[in-house]
């Protein structure tokens, strides 16, 4: 099974040489997910080999420009490349008026349709519903409508040993309710135990993008357990003010955002353009929380 997180930029407000802005592609077996757009991420997916044509659904956090101003050139692109699959678009009500200003101011008719799905402190909550897969907006705290997004892997159904279905005779509609988790009665009228009729239940995964905040413990019951957490980490411990007048998170923050989370790893990312390395950064949130690592354009990690 896959469940991945692809970095296309890492950087904030700003690109550098080595760091693009934000943009992310979640895969969950073959499906492609995009996560904000920067300028520059239709580049970056050439650069790492994602087929932009396998997107159906983008989520775009807020908006400033360093999260969005590179989602018109890749609509664009698409329509050139004569898409006729629909597109979602997960994104505050502004964005719909904003693509579809310049649509019109540029004579645009896209080849294929676009459907919007405005996001709002109303609305928090599940907002894409796949086969295995469902997506959750959560609010954050930046200085205009932001929002995070939440990758749940849905509850896996419960798989029977062959040879208890033999062995216990069971027939259609016991396979169907024991893989509900209902108690199995046998012949004898005696509960046999779920761990003598099915395999081992594999825990679902969780994916957590949580894009520009300020230290913010109000999500931190919304991602308790998550197995990767995507946390931004704009500036250092020495920059603690600055942080907070900007609504942006230290690196420390984010660790201990993901120690009280009980998050099984942190990835920081939207680093400063003021940072050549991150190794201060991860210096300071390895000092709170061990299993940290920083977000490099063009690594894959798995959830």
């Amino acid at each position: 099974m896959i469940f991945t997180v692809t970095i296309l930029g890492s950087s904030s407000a700003v690109p550098t040489s080595k760091r693009a802005l934000s943009a992310q592609i979640v895969q969950y077996e073959n499906q492609l997910f995009l996560i904000d757009c920067g300028e520059g991420t239709q580049m970056q997916m050439r650069k790492y080999d994602i087929k932009s044509a396998r997107i159906n659904h983008i989520f775009i956090s807020h908006l400033h420009g360093d999260h969005y101003l590179g989602l018109m050139g890749l609509l664009s692109t698409l329509h050139m490349m004569g898409r006729k699959t629909d597109l979602h678009i997960y994104c505050p009500p502004e964005l719909e008026e904003i693509i579809e200003s310049q649509k019109k101011i540029a004579g645009t008719l896209f080849s294929y349709q676009v459907f919007f799905h405005h996001l709002n402190n109303e609305n928090e909550g599940v907002i894409f519903k796949g086969d295995k897969l469902e997506v959750s907006s959560v609010m954050l705290h930046h200085r205009i409508p932001t929002f995070g997004f939440i990758f749940k892997e849905k509850d896996k159904e419960k798989k029977i040993y062959k040879e208890a279905i033999i062995a216990y005779g069971l027939d259609f509609k016991d396979i169907v309710n024991i893989k509900k988790g209902e108690k199995y009665i046998d012949k004898n009228g005696h509960v046999v135990p779920t761990e003598m009729l099915t395999y081992p239940e594999v825990p679902s995964k969780t994916y957590a993008y949580i894009s520009d905040t300020a230290y913010y413990e109000e999500i931190i019951k919304k991602i308790k357990n998550v197995d990767l957490l995507y946390h931004e980490a704009t500036f250092a411990e020495e920059m603690k003010k600055t942080a907070a007048e900007k609504f942006h998170s230290t690196a420390l923050e984010a660790a201990t955002i993901a120690k009280k989370a009980n998050a099984k790893n942190l990835l920081i990312g939207h680093f400063s353009a003021r940072y050549k390395t991150p190794d201060v950064l991860i210096s300071e949130a390895q000092s709170v929380f061990a299993n940290t690592e920083s977000a490099e354009d063009g690594s894959v990690y798995n959830v």
